[in-house]
């Protein structure tokens, strides 16, 4: 009886230090977060669609040749509002995401074709399943912009600088879950799993370099799908 009693009092004492969400609440998080880009690529068929059949190992050495990003790490800063104690938006901003491209051939005097800065602002709905404790797991589904915003890529084909691009505007879905620990004084820390899903189109400007018409084609449909993991502090308003 009297270690029930210690134990109330001390959960008594205890509890009104830790930072619950409640309905209208604010949150501001500011996180690292690593972006591994999880990718699917068709390059090598194609560009062998679009330019002909063999345009593919005389480009890249390799009828099969994938396109390959690179993963980045970066900060981030997010908003949430608690429509109720249990259901909460979540607005992700980040500065623009810079991730290496190469071809997964040696056919090309440079396998590395350079690197794409992608600005992903994504908006999710979450359900938070323990609102009322310290821990607070929550799973959330949203979609994402992605915009890019620095999007130019070479090819080095002999003696020809072959310029690439990648489409700027690309929307997706985002599954995500996480926790936030709620700490005294409306602080929290948090840690943050998202699963991003979209496609950009890769356009190749040979110039008349393979007896082909200059001008922008079509050469890969690039499912990017990055895995994007977060860990950060925040802080309740």
């Amino acid at each position: 009886m009297k270690k029930s009693l210690l134990v109330l009092a001390l959960a008594t004492a205890i509890a009104p230090t830790f930072a619950m969400a409640e309905a209208g609440d604010i949150v501001v998080r500011l996180r690292a977060t690593h972006v591994n880009p999880s990718e699917s690529s068709n390059l090598g068929h194609q560009t062998d669609a679009t330019y002909g059949a063999g345009t593919a190992a005389l480009l890249y050495g390799d009828a099969n040749a994938q396109l390959q990003v690179g993963s980045n790490t970066i900060p981030e800063i997010d908003f949430s509002y608690y429509i109720t104690k249990n259901i909460a938006a979540e607005l992700i901003l980040a500065v623009g995401t810079r991730h290496d491209v190469k071809v997964s051939s040696t056919g090309l005097v440079n396998p590395n074709l350079g690197s794409v800065n992608l600005l992903p602002p994504t908006l999710t709905a979450q359900w938070h399943f323990m609102p009322d404790t310290m821990i607070d797991p929550y799973v959330g589904a949203g979609v994402a912009y992605v915009l890019g915003m620095d999007r130019s890529l070479t090819a080095q084909v002999g003696a020809a600088a072959l310029p690439i691009r990648v489409e700027r505007h690309a929307f997706g879905g985002v599954f995500q879950a996480g926790v936030d620990v709620n700490l005294k004084d409306k602080w929290l820390v948090n840690f943050d799993v998202k699963k991003l899903w979209f496609s950009t189109d890769v356009e190749l400007d040979t110039t008349g370099a393979l007896g082909t018409p200059a001008g922008f084609k079509k050469i890969d449909d690039l499912d990017v799908d990055p895995w994007v993991v977060s860990i950060g502090i925040g802080k309740k308003f």
